[in-house]
């Protein structure tokens, strides 16, 4: 069986070295189901072309461990680049982000209803340490259930029942039609992702310079407090990634580079656990906030939102 007409008509080329592909070729030897030629695609980087006869494009498939794959240009059928492959800090799921942002509470109590997570810290009144985290089903049959627990729960200790949501997902319709609104008239939360390394040193570029050094207290293992005359910060760590909750500038030492100071020594200590991704939660409307930290290069990954259920009786 010949080679087929549309091998060497695509998109491909020197210009492509550098960026990912997707590569159809043909596998010399094989057959195909319908008794043609087999076919095969390759995604990943073109680390090199070389044109002419007997020339070829060599390939580093998605996966790092794997060896580079070298693709004969007259094998190839069709081609084309295609987007970069999404950050594996994206690729982590918004449930498993916010279990591993659990650290920033180190005297956080939590207890699992199916898959969901009640929290409550007896010494912080912030809503990511007193709410459910329903992210997904629960996991509950009958989801009643579930709901049952979750009230009771918070009767019980805060008086008010508060869940944090992912923003429009079925989770919120569900809570909302059992009664439950909007907690408070605030804008979405973000969650942002960076790494380590990256914002480190944008942090640094940007930090004021000041005779004062910024003092890291070691509060509990994994969790250091940050101080510098007119800022604050704190930061946690917890399987190679580092959060951070609290960076507050008084509000006349803004803009002397304070925050980015913070920040840079808590992105270093972090760097100095082993982490490599950082990751910090903003309200959507917090343009200044929001502006800083897209300056160090984090990117939204997720976003949610409060719901809360008033009940008749205080308890």
């Amino acid at each position: 069986m010949g080679t087929p007409a549309a091998v060497g008509q695509h998109l491909l080329g020197p210009h492509v070295v550098g960026r990912r592909v997707v590569v159809r070729r043909v596998l010399r030897g094989g057959t195909g189901p319908s008794g043609g030629p087999a076919l095969t695609d390759q995604l990943g980087t073109c680390l090199a072309w070389t044109g002419g006869p007997g020339g070829s494009c060599l390939l580093q498939p998605d996966d790092p461990a794997a060896a580079p794959v070298r693709i004969a240009l007259a094998d190839i059928v069709s081609g084309k680049p295609v987007p970069p492959r999404p950050s594996h800090r994206l690729r982590v799921d918004p449930r498993e982000a916010q279990l591993r942002a659990l650290a920033l509470w180190p005297d956080l109590v939590t207890e699992p209803v199916g898959d969901w997570l009640l929290r409550r810290s007896p010494t912080s009144t912030a809503r990511r340490a007193n709410s459910v985290l329903a992210f997904g089903p629960a996991g509950v049959d009958p989801v009643d259930r579930a709901h049952e627990q979750v009230v009771g729960f918070y009767a019980a200790t805060t008086g008010r029942p508060v869940a944090a949501v992912l923003a429009d997902g079925a989770e919120e319709a569900s809570f909302r039609a059992r009664g439950w609104v909007a907690e408070s008239g605030d804008a979405d939360t973000v969650f942002s992702v960076a790494g380590v390394a990256a914002a480190a040193r944008r942090a640094l570029r940007g930090a004021g310079t000041t005779d004062d050094e910024v003092e890291l207290v070691e509060q509990t293992p994994g969790v250091v407090r940050a101080q510098l005359p007119g800022a604050t910060g704190v930061a946690a760590y917890d399987r190679d990634w580092v959060g951070f909750r609290g960076i507050e500038v008084d509000p006349e030492r803004r803009r002397q580079g304070l925050g980015l100071r913070v920040m840079a020594a808590l992105l270093g200590w972090g760097a100095e656990q082993g982490a490599t991704t950082a990751y910090l939660q903003v309200l959507a409307d917090n343009e200044p906030a929001v502006a800083l930290y897209d300056r160090l290069g984090f990117v939204e990954h997720h976003r949610y939102r409060y719901l809360a259920l008033e009940l008749s009786t205080p308890a």
